[in-house]
């Protein structure tokens, strides 16, 4: 299993970016997606999850009604749209997938995941 990130970038407070998880190698019918970010001397933390069971997304209390998760099974892609980003939302973001019929509720913590991509960087200038 391979997961990319891509799309992250400098942007001014206020503006958006939308973020993609490519995966490649995955037959797992089952299965949640998160997006974490970790920005520096800070602890890695949950953004988003989405489940392919469906349901609605989990989001974490900062980001929410900013952020939206979402994804295109025909290209094996998730994506995090991002708008009305903030200084503090600067970090390194990572996707990742965890396998399993697994409600995202309980999915909060990095190492409930299987599998990670290598990140890629957003920074919100003031």
């Amino acid at each position: 299993v391979q997961l990319q990130a891509f799309g992250g970038g400098l942007v001014q407070a206020g503006g958006s970016l939308r973020l993609s998880c490519a995966a490649s190698g995955f037959t797992f019918d089952d299965h949640a997606i998160a997006w974490f970010r970790q920005a520096p001397g800070k602890e890695r933390e949950r953004v988003s999850c989405i489940s392919s069971r469906g349901g609605s997304p989990d989001y974490a209390d900062s980001v929410k009604g900013r952020f939206a998760i979402s994804s295109d099974n025909a290209k094996n892609t998730v994506y995090l749209q991002m708008n009305s980003l903030k200084p503090e939302d600067t970090a390194f973001y990572y996707c990742a997938v965890r396998v399993g019929v697994v409600g995202c509720v309980f999915l909060v913590d990095q190492y409930e995941y299987n599998y990670w991509g290598q990140g890629t960087q957003v920074t919100v200038s003031s």
